[in-house]
């Protein structure tokens, strides 16, 4: 079957079903996207892009010009269906956020109707253990027989900012619903990806990726409860931290605000709600984590009110939730942006270079802002915040003031 994939129909064109998509259609593969923001599809018909990430423009126009990649609000008929939906959080009633599948089975229900015998549907969205297990079953339910269909989960393992590499480069994991839906799913990847390509069941890839973004979380816990102690001990942690990684099996990360992004800051919210008995380090490095950002906004006002201003200008510097990205999602950045907005005691310039315009934020370019301000705040660490003269009192939260 391998030698007949030729049509691959992408569900969803965010930040990675639009890369997923033009790098298959750049490898000869006809593509057929999807998505149900029409104004994304005019985009993307055009050769254009709607997200920032580098070399994602260079390959768009080059797919849609060749005529591989075509933008369309439908699915089609294909060999290989990808689902790359979102699969947010919603909180309910309990403490803990529960996940949120309904864009993947509804994407399933939406490409019943195209999927023949021997195609193969692959769950890419990181999704809480059994999804693919439901995308099946809503298959089965459609009247299509998953024993002669390949239902198999294979996460995306990419870093925002050098997503085109690591889509080719990064090793990655196959689980089918089946031994079958394995070995046909990798035999597909190993077209395109020049990392290995491990083969398991579904319910172990979907944990392998939940497993992966937990423990970052849990490493970033640590540096982050490591800058509220060395704030209260008056020791510069940015130096500690270096001083501590000349160890040669210690490899601390770096402090931030917070951790944002649909994965680190998703994912082990999944394994907490699938088993809250057991994951006991993983909730308290989300509490940890989120706590401080809640003490970012507190560190802010009380620097503000210090300044002796009746209403000191703040510049926030950077929204996104890491550098040199547009991408805003769960960014603590924003949280720390709108708490602040509703403190009638300061006013606020909010920066994100990366961003032309944004729909809740008036945008001001950093030079201005850091002439203006009263006090800079560093909320993430920008490249083009490097190096830039600044004479109001600064806060620095992501180190780019260091080294």
């Amino acid at each position: 079957m391998e030698n007949e994939i030729s049509r691959i129909c992408v569900m969803g064109l965010g930040y990675i079903g639009l890369p997923t998509s033009a790098l298959l259609a750049n490898r000869g593969f006809q593509v057929h996207g999807v998505d149900v923001n029409p104004k994304t599809v005019d985009i993307i018909s055009q050769g254009r892009i709607h997200i920032v990430e580098p070399e994602l423009d260079t390959f768009v126009r080059a797919a849609v010009e060749s005529g591989n990649l075509k933008a369309s609000l439908l699915p089609a008929e294909a060999d290989v269906f990808v689902l790359a939906v979102p699969t947010p959080f919603h909180h309910g009633s309990g403490d803990t956020p529960r996940p949120n599948i309904d864009y993947v089975l509804e994407a399933t229900r939406a490409i019943v109707p195209y999927v023949r015998e021997g195609n193969i549907v692959i769950l890419e969205s990181t999704s809480p253990v059994g999804t693919t297990d439901q995308v099946a079953k809503v298959l089965r339910a459609g009247g299509i027989d998953t024993d002669r269909v390949h239902v198999a989960h294979c996460p995306e393992r990419v870093l925002p900012g050098q997503i085109m590499r690591e889509l080719i480069e990064n090793d990655r994991v196959v689980g089918g619903v089946t031994p079958e839906a394995t070995r046909a799913t990798a035999a597909f990847y190993r077209r395109f990806v020049a990392g290995e390509v491990l083969e398991t069941d579904a319910r172990t890839a979907e944990m392998a990726k939940l497993t992966e973004n937990s423990c970052r979380d849990v490493q970033i816990a640590f540096a982050n409860e490591l800058s509220l102690i060395c704030d209260r001990m008056g020791i510069d942690v940015w130096e500690l931290i270096r001083l501590a990684n000349r160890h040669p099996r210690i490899n601390i990360l770096q402090p931030g605000v917070g951790v944002g992004g649909h994965c680190i800051a998703v994912d082990p919210w999944f394994i907490v709600d699938s088993d809250p008995e057991n994951s006991r380090m993983i909730r308290k490095a989300r509490e940890i984590n989120l706590g401080k950002t809640e003490w970012v906004i507190g560190r802010i006002r009380d620097e503000a009110a210090k300044l002796g201003k009746a209403k000191p200008v703040v510049a926030l510097m950077g929204l996104a939730f890491k550098p040199d990205i547009d991408d805003l999602r769960e960014s603590p950045a924003v949280h720390i942006a709108e708490t602040l907005k509703d403190d009638d005691r300061l006013e606020l310039l909010f920066v994100e270079p990366n961003l032309r315009e944004h729909v809740r934020f008036a945008l001001t370019p950093a030079d201005e802002a850091v002439r203006q301000a009263d006090l800079v705040v560093y909320l993430v660490r920008h490249k083009i915040f490097k190096g830039m003269q600044v004479s109001a009192p600064v806060l620095d939260f992501c180190g780019v003031l260091q080294p």
